[in-house]
């Protein structure tokens, strides 16, 4: 049987929704993958190592404030902080309850796609300087003590 597209009255029958309330969602098949991100220049998508820092805090923190992220990593995070949003790794999830209100931070699912991740419990494990797997609460590692 040859695959062929799903179209909106099927999809809507199959969800118990209206065909004008369907979302679509362009996906590429695995095998063409690489020439497709060429062609798109999603391989071009680079990180720095100040980007992937912040990131990994981010993703392992989540929901973090910038503050937080800089108690962490040591040094200013707003350039990183901007660039990440910009490209649509992180984002806004809200404020935290304390003086001031701060932005909350956390991962996006175009972060999972680029990641190749799933959800969130798909993150490596983090390891004590000992080479430990740290306990972990609901999928992710413990924060590191700042």
């Amino acid at each position: 049987m040859a695959e062929k597209p799903v179209g909106r009255s099927e999809l809507g029958r199959i969800v118990g929704g209206t065909p004008r309330a369907i979302e679509w969602q362009i996906v590429t098949a695995t095998e063409h993958a690489p020439q497709v991100a060429a062609y798109l220049g999603a391989d071009r998508l680079r990180l720095s190592a100040a980007s992937l820092e912040t990131l990994s805090v981010v993703a392992y923190r989540q929901p973090v404030t910038r503050a937080e992220v800089e108690a962490i990593r040591g040094v200013n995070c707003d350039q990183t902080i901007y660039t990440l949003a910009s490209r649509r790794l992180i984002e806004e999830r809200g404020r935290k309850e304390a003086p001031g209100r701060p932005i909350l931070y956390g991962t996006t699912w175009e972060f999972l796609e680029c990641f190749g991740l799933q959800s969130l419990d798909d993150l490596p494990r983090a390891l004590s300087p000992e080479g430990q797997v740290l306990e972990t609460v609901g999928g992710l590692p413990p924060p590191p003590a700042v």
